[in-house]
């Protein structure tokens, strides 16, 4: 097992050269993915921050940042927020209030049920969701030449976190 781990991370050998039955290809690739999405977030993160930074967007962070991004043009509660899987409860409160002191989100009580919030974008939060996108359009130009993932790769890609995704909510749905 630690042979197929140390091959994986030097590179001796690929994805497609292992068996598919082979329990520690299996326990490696995976212990693998485990490690690259949650290093993928913080990277995206760190692109962020850097954008942020060029731009002089220095008051927000990366994590407030894409959180305007996540928002777009809707109007939510906290609650679909969180519902979405993008965020953790007190994280989400937490810099919601952050993004309304600073003026980059407004809140508006609902009309029905007066203990019910609806967020949705100022101006200012409008301006750094279109930054982020310009951003994520900037990367659409050279992520298949310099990158070498074209759209054949990002599909695949996303099938399979999509059904790790369904698996994960699984196990804690039906604790498994």
């Amino acid at each position: 097992m630690a042979a197929v781990e140390k091959a994986l991370a030097s590179g001796v050998i690929g994805a497609g050269e292992k068996s598919e039955r082979d329990p520690d290809a299996l326990r490696a690739s995976y212990l693998q993915l485990l490690h690259l999405v949650e290093r993928l977030h913080r990277q995206l993160l760190d692109v962020i921050k850097d954008e942020l930074e060029r731009l002089g967007q220095t008051d927000i962070n990366s994590v407030q940042a894409l959180l305007l991004y996540n928002i777009g043009d809707a109007e939510l509660t906290p609650g679909e927020l969180r519902s979405r899987g993008h965020y953790l409860g007190s994280n989400v409160s937490y810099n919601l209030k952050q993004l309304i002191d600073k003026g980059y989100i407004r809140e508006q009580r609902s009309d029905t049920d007066r203990r019910s919030k609806r967020v949705s974008l100022t101006a200012g939060g409008a301006h750094v969701r279109d930054k982020l996108s310009e951003l994520f359009e900037r990367q659409l130009g050279s992520v298949e030449q310099v990158g070498g993932v074209d759209l054949s790769l990002i599909d695949q890609t996303n099938k399979a976190l999509k059904r790790l995704e369904r698996f994960w909510a699984d196990q804690v749905r039906y604790r498994l």
